[in-house]
């Protein structure tokens, strides 16, 4: 999955202000259970809290029981990626919206094989739709297969 390769770039700054070693991936669960609770954001310069805040607002915020550990998260952040192609970023664009809007590296290789992935998920999906007899699922998968793939 793609949040698998999601890297804080501001993660010592983090690992400072919380006071114990942190991964650098953005979506393990120490990192996840540290930004929910751990942290005094004020003590952040403006520029990482901004960032850090806009992940929280984005990634974190669900009404599971077992928030932030739920799966939410990863899935709001696949979400973004795809949405972000099917508006018509590319890649690299996806990678330096990722890197200016949250402060995560992503390397564009990455999401390419994601999205690449995804269209493969996409059309499997049309295929058992069109085989249920559920035309309305089938276009609605080709219009995003479209969109990704543009």
């Amino acid at each position: 999955m793609i949040a698998d390769r999601a890297r804080f770039r501001l993660a010592k700054k983090l690992e400072r202000l919380a006071g114990y070693r942190l991964p650098e991936l953005a979506f393990s669960g120490n990192m996840l259970e540290t930004l929910c609770s751990r942290l005094n954001y004020d003590a952040l310069d403006f520029a990482v809290r901004e960032q850090v805040l806009v992940f929280f607002n984005d990634f974190l915020r669900c009404d599971c029981r077992d928030s932030p550990l739920c799966g939410c998260p990863e899935k709001k952040f696949a979400q973004k990626v795809i949405e972000l192609r099917e508006n018509g970023l590319d890649h690299r664009q996806i990678a330096s919206f990722l890197l200016d809007e949250y402060g995560i590296e992503v390397f564009p290789t990455d999401i390419l094989s994601f999205l690449e992935e995804s269209v493969h998920v996409l059309e499997a999906m049309s295929d058992v739709a069109r085989l249920q007899d559920r035309n309305d699922l089938a276009k609605k998968t080709g219009e995003h297969i479209r969109l990704i793939e543009r």
